[in-house]
């Protein structure tokens, strides 16, 4: 009997690479071999109960990475910038990957990579959580590992914290504080991502050496206000704030949030039609809003 395809996975007890390692599972012709510091933590417990190997390996360690790539086929890969806002860190620990990758000859590498803003507008912008993955999805290429790119819009889940709706100081209803002005803005649910990475580790054929945008659709902030609305039984406005108002609310990554916004008005390529055919069942906006509308106002 010929022995399974190993498909590592970084990043599994976090959203991305959770859901991820929960939709390969459901492949049984596939074994899942889960990277994880803490091999305790309860993320790594529920996917070991539901198959996968789970591996102890720390990215910033090359002796790791080889490690737990020795004999795999393919390997799914997110880096974190938001820990540490390092982006220095989180590309060597891409470079590391895909050097290893390399070295062992793994036959399909999906990496959540994005655009290197910084490069793309000549310095004018600087996004770090996007140029580090940039800089990484570039070194993958160029050293020939065969890679695909998964660029993803935001989550609807920035919803539920981040881009949660403010209730107004003046009047009973509640403010969206997004910068895109009347420009749609993408977006899709974590737990939908996996489907259709695992999709494209089905058709390596169609995606090796490609980037793909994954969106489950594009709305304008007053759509995403209309659907909040009419789900919640309030009245939520865009508040049509601008990139340099929103830069100076002054949270943690304030400045970074209103460029990658400044970017997204440049309309960068996000394929619902696509995201739809890898996924069948990727929700819209407004069956989310559905599913989490007691969490969605402050």
């Amino acid at each position: 009997m010929a022995s399974k395809k190993v498909i590592v996975v970084f990043g599994a007890t976090g959203n991305q690479g959770g859901s991820v390692a929960r939709a390969i599972l459901e492949d049984k012709d596939i074994c899942v071999r889960v990277a994880t510091r803490d091999v305790t933590k309860p993320a790594a417990v529920a996917l070991q109960d539901l198959g996968a190997e789970v591996v102890k390996c720390d990215l910033n360690s090359k002796e790791d990475v080889n490690g737990i790539l020795k004999g795999a086929y393919g390997a799914f890969l997110v880096t974190t910038y938001w820990d540490d806002f390092n982006q220095e860190k989180e590309i060597k620990q891409g470079k590391t990957v895909a050097d290893a990758s390399k070295q062992l000859g793994l036959e399909h590498v999906v990496y959540s990579g994005l655009e290197n803003v910084k490069k793309l507008t000549k310095g004018k912008l600087e996004v770090p959580h996007f140029d580090g993955k940039g800089e990484v999805e570039e070194y993958f290429w160029s050293i020939g590992v065969p890679m695909t790119s998964v660029r993803i819009a935001p989550y609807f889940e920035n919803f539920l914290n981040l881009w949660k709706p403010v209730k107004a100081s003046d009047g009973d209803y509640y403010n969206l504080m997004l910068p895109m002005k009347d420009i749609p803005m993408d977006g899709i649910c974590i737990a939908d991502i996996g489907p259709a990475v695992a999709s494209i580790f089905r058709s390596p054929e169609e995606f090796l050496g490609k980037a793909v945008g994954l969106s489950a659709e594009a709305l304008t902030i007053q759509q995403y206000a209309d659907i909040l609305s009419k789900t919640l039984g309030k009245v939520v406005k865009d508040s049509k704030i601008t990139p340099e108002a929103y830069e100076k609310l002054g949270f943690p990554g304030a400045k970074e949030i209103a460029n990658m916004m400044r970017f997204y008005h440049m309309k960068p390529d996000r394929d619902v039609q696509l995201t739809h055919k890898l996924n069948p069942k990727v929700k819209s906006f407004s069956q989310f809003v559905s599913e989490n509308k007691d969490n969605l106002l402050k």
